[in-house]
C-alpha cells in the first residue's frame, strides 16, 4: 500500500474529508446537531459514549478508510502519477 502521505498532509480537502468521516457518524448516530454542543462538557460526553461504543468506531473507520482511499486507482495505493507529486496539484484552469 502506498500513499503519497507528505502531499495529502499538506492538502486541506484531506483535513476536511478527514474531519467529516469522523464527526458525521456521531452527529447522524446520536441525532445531534451543532447546536446541541454548546458546552465542552457536552463535547467531552459525546466524545466518551462514541469511544465506548463498537458500532460508532466502527463506522468512523469505514469512514475514514473511504476518505484515505483514491477513486481512481483499482487498489488502496495512490495512482503512480501521485505517487510523484511533491505538493498537491493545483487546477491549471
Amino acid at each position: 500500500m502506498k500513499i503519497n502521505w507528505k502531499v495529502r498532509i499538506y492538502n486541506p480537502q484531506f483535513w476536511i474529508t478527514l474531519g467529516l468521516s469522523i464527526i458525521t457518524p456521531l452527529f447522524a448516530y446520536y441525532g445531534i446537531t451543532g447546536a446541541d454542543l454548546t458546552s465542552w462538557y457536552s463535547v467531552w460526553t459525546l466524545i466518551v459514549n462514541a469511544a465506548s461504543n463498537p458500532y460508532i468506531l466502527a463506522l468512523m473507520a469505514v469512514s475514514t478508510y473511504n476518505a484515505i482511499l483514491d477513486p481512481t486507482t483499482a487498489s488502496v495505493s495512490d495512482s503512480s502519477r501521485a505517487l510523484m507529486y511533491k505538493k498537491p496539484k493545483r487546477d491549471e484552469r
